[in-house]
């Protein structure tokens, strides 16, 4: 959500904070700012526009200074408008952006408040601004290790997750950057040193990057950079290069992210499978292959559209390793009682690895006495990654969309080669068969561009449902995730109400809502079910329901009164799922545009949520 830029440099520092921010911006958010120390005095501009109005407003202020901060806010604690944007101010003196929340504010703000402070907007930043001033100001300000003393100490009162970039008025050569729970990297370089959520906000600027860790606070300056751990004890931390494509966040000839995400789908699966000739426990890291030995049942935990990949796994663990598959949402996992097997292989999902309620059911499962856990995610350096005992690295590249469309995809095919070795593992795999499955994956890129190649339908199709405010979403077994994972691109870009069910419980209540006003979208495969799906569809149909069904070639469905079909390829067996998805997202980003809405940055939502 939120993102953080700051930076210490020996030149104007405004264009490298707003460029930051622009970067930032699939992050989702709802306000932005800039403030920097110009002429000795705190200077900020903030607005409830996009970046792009704000470094206008930037440039129409004559801000400049060597030394600032920036944000991108997704509103918890107020409003957003412009008086609770970040930058926060305590006192003229202390500036501070912050990812997080702060649950113990109320408590602090009446303390706050008792002694003198002033608040000014309604954000639980503001309490760490002022807590920060008044331990700073009992120090006296006077040396050049108070400001990161003072942050240290008011760190020390805090409860809940953040990650901070703080400078002050009086101290005009050093930001101090923290994190507890919500990420935070720094990126080292020859003209100055700088912080940011993520690599992407100084992609161009530097390439070598300090990946802070759990309580660490950073003190930046010309001179170099210094971290210390809670206790304010010096400690070291690796310095990783990491060369980062600016061409990554560039848009080419696509008029959204989500647009261009989708069609780079056939080749970041490619990426992803191009070095797989054999089906191997060493594709989920070192030791992999002794410990899945012991696995006798799988824990998959993930959120959104990442969960609904790990209902779409569960079905391919249980057939084609009989490994038993359990799925949960990692927001309610965390907080109920389990039962925790050491034989129990963790599997936890994520786009980014910052996802906070994921983070923190890993770590629950963990403190469980689960001793095998897994991270499937699609950035190497993210937190996750570096908890989980196995990792294995989806590889489908930056993802700018809030909307996941490529990170899913990839998601699937990373737990497909899960339940494949598994099955391996336990002799369930023979070699003719293997050699199949891998022929499959490597055709896969070519079977998408043939999908992809439908869109021209799908825009027609959009055309009706950009007119309707409901849609239901029929799927059955390995595809009834599927169906869902459609209802929610639908709904999450285009603010259609949008529900799945599978398709065998219309007669349970969803049939009450089919009239001819409701379209129904079915996606059929030619698998063992088609029959039922096809008596399922009938009921539709006998209820003067519009059914838009994406029916595989060899399925024979035909396009009639009241249903309307466009024609996958061949059915394509387990991997059926990865092909099926692809017009669902196309649909719901062609429904999105006909009606106008922000496509990569939809209202309220954001791409990486990094708090409960």
């Amino acid at each position: 959500m939120c993102g953080i830029v700051g930076a210490v440099d020996r030149r104007d520092v405004t264009s490298t904070l707003t460029e930051g921010l622009r970067r930032l911006e699939y992050r989702g958010y709802d306000s932005c700012g800039i403030a920097v120390l110009q002429q000795g005095a705190l200077r900020r501009v903030r607005s409830v526009a996009r970046v792009a109005s704000l470094a206008a407003e930037v440039a129409e202020a004559n801000l400049s200074g060597m030394i600032g901060i920036a944000h991108t806010r997704w509103a918890t604690h107020g409003a957003p408008v412009t008086r609770n944007a970040h930058p926060i101010f305590s006192s003229g003196e202390i500036a501070i952006v912050h990812n997080g929340i702060i649950e113990n504010h109320e408590a602090l703000r009446e303390e706050l408040g008792v002694l003198g402070y002033v608040f000014e907007s309604d954000t639980d930043t503001e309490v760490v601004a002022h807590l920060i001033h008044h331990a700073w100001k009992k120090q006296g300000g006077e040396h050049e290790s108070d400001l990161l003393s003072a942050v240290r100490h008011a760190l020390e009162r805090l409860h809940g997750a953040y990650a901070i970039a703080v400078f002050a008025s009086s101290d005009p050569g050093r930001v101090i950057g923290a994190r507890a729970g919500s990420p935070l990297v720094v990126g080292l370089g020859e003209q100055g040193n700088y912080l940011a959520s993520d690599v992407m906000a100084l992609a161009g600027t530097v390439e070598n990057f300090i990946y802070l860790e759990e309580g660490d606070i950073a003190e930046l300056t010309l001179d170099g950079v210094r971290v210390v751990d809670r206790a304010g004890h010096a400690v070291q931390r690796e310095i990783k290069l990491q060369r980062s494509s600016t061409s990554a966040v560039e848009l080419g000839p696509y008029r959204h992210y989500m647009h261009k995400e989708i069609f780079e789908q056939p080749s970041v699966i490619a990426d992803a499978i191009e070095n797989v000739h054999t089906i191997t426990a060493d594709l989920f890291g070192a030791g992999a292959r002794h410990a899945f030995r012991e696995i006798d049942s799988l824990l998959i935990v993930a959120c959104g559209t990442s969960y609904y990949a790990g209902m779409t796994a569960k079905y391919w663990f249980e057939s084609l390793a009989k490994v038993p598959a359990q799925v949960e949402v990692a927001s309610e996992y965390r907080y109920r009682s389990s039962v925790a097997s050491p034989n129990t292989l963790v599997v936890v999902v994520s786009q980014s690895g910052e996802t906070a309620d994921t983070l923190a059911a890993l770590k629950h499962a963990q403190s469980q006495g689960h001793r095998h856990t897994l991270a499937i995610c699609n950035v190497a350096s993210s937190t996750m990654m570096r908890q989980a005992q196995f990792q294995h690295l989806t590889s489908a590249g930056p993802e700018i969309g809030v909307a996941s469309t490529k990170a899913f995809t990839t998601q699937l095919v990373a737990l497909f080669l899960l339940a494949l070795t598994l099955s391996k593992q336990r002799g369930r795999l023979p070699a003719a068969q293997e050699a199949a499955f891998l022929d499959q994956l490597h055709r896969l890129p070519a079977k998408l561009n043939s999908v992809l190649a439908l869109e021209t339908q799908i825009v027609a199709w959009a055309e009706a449902f950009a007119r309707t405010e409901h849609a239901l979403f029929l799927g059955r077994g390995l595809h009834y995730p599927i169906a869902l994972e459609g209802a929610l691109k639908l709904k999450e870009i285009s603010y259609v109400h949008a529900e799945a069910y599978p398709a065998g419980e219309l007669k349970h209540g969803p049939l009450a809502l089919v009239t001819s006003q409701m379209p129904v979208v079915t996606v059929a495969p030619n698998d063992a079910l088609l029959d039922k799906l096809k008596s399922n569809m009938q009921e539709v149909r006998a209820r003067s329901g519009q059914l838009y069904v994406f029916a595989d070639a060899d399925s024979r469905i035909a396009s009639g009164d009241g249903l309307r079909v466009i024609r996958m390829p061949e059915h394509y067996g387990s991997l059926s799922p990865i092909l099926h998805v692809v017009p669902l997202q196309l649909l719901a980003y062609h429904t999105a545009c006909a009606r106008g809405t922000d496509v990569d940055k939809p209202r309220n939502l954001a791409k990486s949520v990094t708090v409960e």
